[in-house]
């Protein structure tokens, strides 16, 4: 019998070291490093080389023939399919991370009674839930008439077996992965290896089946799946289910996918009666507006394919710290040093005096430059207590020079805000290569400029314009 060792693991990252250390090498995190012993029996020495089976010629091809489109299991629910890029497909995997009680079980669930519906077997595997709690759930969404068939197991031999009686399952969904555990791992549930190994056996069920497998991930405390990141890598697909504690909407948003876009997002709002879809996110994260505050834009963002209008709040104060305050809810904090630092160097505004503080109205998350000039337009407008006016859309990007670069789609963002009635638009004066011209709506007479200070001395002059006015 082979001799166990022991071996240190690190719940981050995974790397395994001999001996115990408070620091992990790899990633440097602190107090990561967990004992687990490994049987020995695999990739342990001489031993496991002789019994070691000997490998098989596999088939080379060409990179030239036939494509077949992977076939896609569409489950109705629009916004859904939108994020995984036309629905589940088969053989694939998709790991879905959220924080706990966002909503992770409840948009599975519905999913999953969804696709019962349309006459797919459907097996749903809960490693933290009694078969009665779900069934609570179900209740109270209204599903619990669905042909979904329900099982709460943690070991992953049972779970094969049992969905390999009959026949073969459309989908399967395990909530979570990280209570899963395997007989041929000796370490507990949750722990790297015991993660790695169960996401490899239902990942290898779903490549020889052809059955598409749904994962659910916890978070760390900086919202990242928690476990090794090797996980995230053995799957095709990675979905994040978002949202802040005091808003009512849910946002999917795809960061990994094989088989589509990774950019798409999807937008729920969450009642009493489980998850509906958000068929126009830009009514949802505009709400209600004041027109006449100062230090509020409206970004037209993109997101993916979908054009996605967003307020952006500015509060500019002054300020009796020596070091003045820069809080950021929703934008990039280093994004926000660097608008400032431009205004300051080719506008000639000054912010060292004051507190700095920005919010996306909704709790909404911005990730691409072309916020910036939304931002500096808001930032303007609460220094100066002059409101923007309340009907015109920004968006650009601001270089370090404090040109306003061209950004993607502009085309698209302007009809979105078209649609949703504003009348004016702030944008770069150069389209982006390869993009369509701008034609027709309120792109035609929208304000252009081609450095940043155009824009501060056109926001400075409607406070003159108004003084004349008032004389």
């Amino acid at each position: 019998m082979a001799k166990p060792r022991v071996q240190f693991i690190c719940q981050n990252c995974g790397s395994v070291h001999q001996r115990w250390a408070g620091k992990c090498d790899a990633c440097g995190e602190w107090n990561t490093l967990v004992e687990e012993g490994t049987s020995g029996g695999i990739g342990s020495g001489p031993a496991s080389a002789r019994n070691a089976r000997k490998g098989r010629a596999v088939v080379l091809t060409t990179l030239s023939g036939e494509i077949e489109d992977a076939p896609r299991i569409v489950s109705g629910i629009g916004e859904l399919d939108r994020a995984t890029g036309g629905g589940f497909v088969r053989g694939s995997a998709l790991l879905v991370g959220g924080d706990p009680g966002i909503g992770k079980s409840t948009l599975l669930t519905q999913a999953a009674a969804a696709l019962a519906s349309r006459g797919h077997r459907i097996v749903y595997v809960s490693g933290e839930e009694a078969v009665a709690q779900i069934r609570l759930r179900a209740q109270r969404l209204g599903v619990a008439d669905t042909s979904v068939e329900l099982a709460a197991e943690t070991n992953v031999e049972d779970i094969l077996a049992t969905i390999a009686d009959g026949k073969r399952p459309d989908l399967v969904i395990l909530d979570s992965i990280q209570t899963l555990w395997t007989d041929l791992a000796d370490s507990a549930p949750g722990t790297v290896t015991q993660v790695r190994a169960a996401a490899q056996a239902m990942i290898r069920y779903a490549k020889s089946t052809g059955a598409a497998i749904v994962l659910v991930g916890h978070v760390t405390k900086e919202g990242q799946i928690a476990g090794p990141r090797v996980v995230e890598h053995m799957v095709d697909g990675v979905l994040y289910f978002e949202g802040e504690g005091g808003h009512h909407y849910r946002i999917l948003r795809t960061v990994k996918n094989r088989f589509g876009p990774t950019d798409e997002i999807g937008v729920f709002e969450m009642s009493d009666k489980g998850l509906r879809e958000v068929a126009n996110p830009s009514e949802l994260f505009l709400g209600e507006r004041h027109a006449k505050s100062p230090g509020a834009a409206v970004f037209a963002g993109m997101e993916g394919t979908r054009p996605v209008l967003v307020e952006i709040q500015a509060l500019v104060a002054p300020s009796s710290l020596g070091t003045p305050r820069r809080a950021v809810v929703g934008w990039d904090g280093a994004r926000l040093s660097m608008v400032l630092a431009v205004l300051e160097a080719h506008c000639g505004v000054r912010f060292s005096q004051h507190d700095v503080y920005l919010n996306v109205a909704g709790g909404y998350r911005i990730s691409e430059p072309a916020a910036d000039l939304a931002v500096a337009s808001a930032l303007v407008s609460s220094l100066t207590g002059i409101a923007l006016p309340a009907d015109c859309v920004y968006f650009g990007e601001i270089s370090l020079s404090g040109a306003i670069r061209p950004v993607a789609h502009a085309q698209q963002r302007l009809k979105e805000a078209e649609k949703l009635g504003f009348g004016s638009a702030v944008l770069p004066l150069a389209s982006s290569k390869g993009s369509e011209e701008i034609t027709g709506g309120i792109g035609a007479g929208a304000f252009r400029p081609t450095e940043l200070a155009d824009l501060v001395a056109r926001i400075a002059g409607t406070r003159r314009s108004r003084a004349q006015e008032d004389e």
